[in-house]
């Protein structure tokens, strides 16, 4: 199959963006694992610690929204339980094929017992499975290992705390993103309103039923929660995160609301409904109205507040009475949404819906 120039481009600089993501975490599991060598060899003097940089990659974790503190407990956890079944069965019933089968399922299974995570159980059985393969029965091999994840693990945390990125910065972008999917449906759907194509109403509501926006703002506030606890350097930015924390469930309901707006959207224009121009112009201007959010959160965030009532408002002194069902809905949801990026903002929810004029009162005037 021949690729065109402009896709290996695009290809590649997708590959060089990922990197660039990835870049910090990469150098903070390289420099943490050639640490925890050189001390678990230069200053423990093990003969082979393996498990010590293996122990850092596994605690830091490449990527974000790693829970790295439970991790490292994880990990030390399952070390010890595969090291102390593999060390007791191999002393007694020496090392071979069936020796280790029956290692890796006793100290899988009482991980297991144990109501372990599958990181436990999966190192229980892989450490099993070193002892019994690798490190001679008795003596103090097993105390050692767990000396090094121990150690590695620590490590990792240490390079997370003296190189710790900017999670709230990561965190930043995970909320523009989820913001961009809302103001894309909103959009959306007012091309799909304008031009009559209940199709196009349809495409755009597929391409927002995916979890993924809100999963990966959720993933990036478990991880900057996590660095903030153990490194100093961002401290001051707490107030930022706690604006962001509160600010994923409304925009989760918002991205929902969006979902249905864009469902009776498309019924309203396939049943051949009226919807009033006021619909389309108030779902744009609530876009533009939400577009800043994410860079205000945490600051001054009036003037976002009045541009989403405004445009909220901006149908409620229209004539609905001959539009049909599905154009009402798709009307009443204009509010919800706006309701709902009201309470990203920072308002309880009777503070949002007060900031909204009755739907029987007319426009809401501009200050």
């Amino acid at each position: 199959m021949r690729v065109s120039g402009a896709g290996v481009r695009a290809g590649w600089r997708r590959r060089t963006a990922a990197l660039r993501r990835m870049a910090l975490p990469i150098v903070q599991c390289g420099i943490a694992a050639g640490l925890a060598w050189i001390v678990a060899t230069e200053l423990l003097e093990h003969s082979r610690p393996f498990f010590a940089p293996i122990a850092v990659i596994i605690s830091i974790g490449v990527g974000l929204g790693q829970q790295r503190l439970r991790r490292v407990v994880e990990l030390v956890v399952g070390v010890s339980v595969g090291i102390g079944v593999g060390d007791l069965l191999v002393y007694v019933i020496g090392t071979g094929g069936w020796q280790i089968a029956l290692v890796v399922v006793l100290a899988m299974g009482a991980a297991v017992l144990l109501n372990g995570g599958p990181l436990i159980t999966l190192q229980a059985g892989s450490s099993a499975v070193l002892v019994a393969t690798l490190l001679p029965p008795g003596g103090s091999g097993g105390l050692d290992r767990m000396v090094d994840a121990l150690l590695g693990g620590v490590l990792g945390l240490a390079a997370v705390a003296v190189l710790p990125g900017n999670p709230v910065e990561v965190t930043r972008q995970r909320v523009a993103g989820l913001v961009e999917a809302v103001t894309a449906a909103l959009v959306d759907g007012a091309d799909a309103i304008e031009r009559r194509d209940p199709e196009s109403a349809y495409r755009a509501l597929r391409e927002i039923r995916t979890q993924q926006p809100v999963d990966d703002l959720r993933d990036a506030l478990r991880t900057a929660r996590e660095v903030m606890a153990i490194t100093p350097l961002h401290r001051r930015q707490r107030t930022v995160l706690r604006a962001y924390t509160a600010a994923a469930d409304p925009l989760d309901h918002a991205l929902r609301n969006c979902r249905v707006l864009l469902r009776r959207t498309r019924s309203a224009l396939a049943d051949g409904e009226v919807v009033p121009e006021a619909v389309p112009a108030g779902l744009r201007r609530l876009a533009l109205a939400a577009a800043p959010l994410a860079d205000r959160l945490g600051h001054d965030v009036e003037d976002v507040r009045g541009a989403l009532a405004d445009a909220a408002a901006s149908v409620d002194g229209e004539d609905l009475t001959e539009a049909g069902f599905s154009a009402q809905v798709v009307a009443a949801q204009l509010r919800s949404v706006a309701v709902d990026l009201l309470q990203a903002t920072g308002l309880r929810h009777d503070e949002a819906r007060s900031a909204l004029p009755a739907i029987d009162q007319g426009p809401r005037q501009s200050s």
